[in-house]
């Protein structure tokens, strides 16, 4: 894991960047050791969950 400083600096303070990315299942890993999910969610290093932030099925748009 990074110390965020200078490598995540790019990013933006406070912002971690992906160290390794697996698109075809659906994650990434992040330099301060947190799991970023495809449907938004993650796995904080300390195994605390965030949950995926969805949009209400009412909210959807529907194809005519």
């Amino acid at each position: 894991m990074c110390s965020c400083e200078i490598s995540c600096a790019a990013s933006g303070p406070g912002t971690p960047h992906t160290v390794s990315a697996h698109p075809e299942q659906g994650w990434a890993l992040l330099c301060d050791g947190s799991i970023r999910f495809d449907d938004s969610g993650e796995l904080l290093p300390d195994g605390s969950v965030v949950p995926p932030r969805r949009v209400p099925a009412d909210r959807l748009a529907v194809a005519a």
